[in-house]
């Protein structure tokens, strides 16, 4: 039985030595992965001599199992040595092929910017979500209701030839202004209301320094009891003030279906008159349209183009360039 004990003992040296020295050559961590299931694994040689250990005396045993597990504990400090020998070595290896040069010059990465149109949009939100106005949106293409019968435009009515509009094959329209999302909006809404409007419209005008087919307009609309043509004019100037600074304006008579009476605005600019948008005081029919009482409820209404109101605030000869993609010409703004 002696003699048994001493082989079981050397066989586990052997192993020892053996594993000590397969750890030494590994050079990866996965090869030191595979010697780990080699060695410590369920399946490995130590459980195997220790499979022999029920030839023993029992007095052998216990001297025996605690050989298996200083063997054991060896191989494992052995493992672990070198599985951080080899973390240590891939790191610096992959800091030798990452160096950075923190003295070079960095890469620059022009920062955008907003859109000058987008920017006058911004800013005309602010100033009447300031006076208590709500921001509403609504669909660019439309149908007729929505874009002209709701707002008083009769289907004979000449002003609907002034607007140009351009049909869709399945009858609807691509809208011509933004007031179609004031009855969409008062037909969703109990007064009081009091809403701004910004958004894209479309129209079939030739193309110039001063029009395009394709323009974006922003309107605003008051509704409630006593309302009267000298809050829209309060409205308006407080607006221009906001946006311009002191100016001078002025009202002139005219004519939009949707209003009435109606007034053309202009503002004295650099020495001269601009016409700079429209208003008017809510018709009754639009106010019927929605169901809503005009003997009960007033309103107003105005809208202008945001491309004329950028072209006066930036001084742009062509409002053509907003829309170029001219890097050189957004990047001043």
């Amino acid at each position: 039985m002696t003699v048994q004990s001493t082989e079981l003992e050397a066989q586990l040296e052997a192993i020892r030595l053996e594993a000590q020295q397969a750890l030494v050559e590994a050079s990866s961590l996965d090869q030191l992965e595979q010697l780990r299931v080699k060695y410590l694994g369920k399946k490995g040689p130590i459980p195997l001599v220790l499979g022999g250990m029920g030839k023993l005396d029992p007095s052998d045993r216990p001297r025996i199992g605690a050989r298996a597990n200083e063997v054991k504990e060896a191989i494992q400090s052995e493992l672990d040595q070198r599985r951080t020998a080899l973390q240590q070595a891939k790191l610096q290896a992959q800091l030798e092929t990452e160096t950075l040069d923190v003295t070079m010059p960095g890469v620059y990465c022009p920062q955008g910017r907003i859109h000058p149109l987008n920017t006058i949009m911004d800013r005309v939100n602010d100033i009447f979500v300031g006076l208590g106005y709500t921001v509403a949106e609504g669909p660019e293409m439309e149908t007729d209701h929505y874009n002209f019968e709701a707002l008083n435009f009769l289907p004979d009515h000449p002003a609907r030839d002034m607007q140009d509009t351009l049909f869709l094959p399945d009858g609807n329209i691509l809208r011509t202004h933004t007031s179609s999302v004031q009855i969409r909006y008062m037909e969703a809404n109990e007064p009081p209301v009091r809403i701004i409007i910004p958004g894209r419209c479309y129209r079939r005008d030739t193309v110039d320094a001063t029009h395009t087919a394709v323009f974006h307009q922003i309107e605003f609309l008051a509704i409630d009891e006593g309302l009267t043509f000298s809050d829209m004019k309060g409205t308006v100037r407080l607006f221009l003030e906001q946006l311009f600074g002191e100016v001078a304006i002025r009202m002139r008579p005219s004519f939009f279906p949707f209003t009435e009476p109606s007034a053309e605005v202009d503002m004295e600019w650099k020495g001269r008159w601009l016409e700079i948008m429209g208003c008017g005081m809510v018709d009754p029919n639009v106010l019927k349209a929605v169901g809503y009482d005009p003997e009960v409820y007033t309103g107003f209404a105005g809208g202008m183009g945001v491309e004329r109101l950028a072209a006066v605030l930036y001084q742009i000869d062509d409002i053509r360039r907003f829309y170029t993609s001219d890097s050189r010409f957004l990047e001043q703004f």
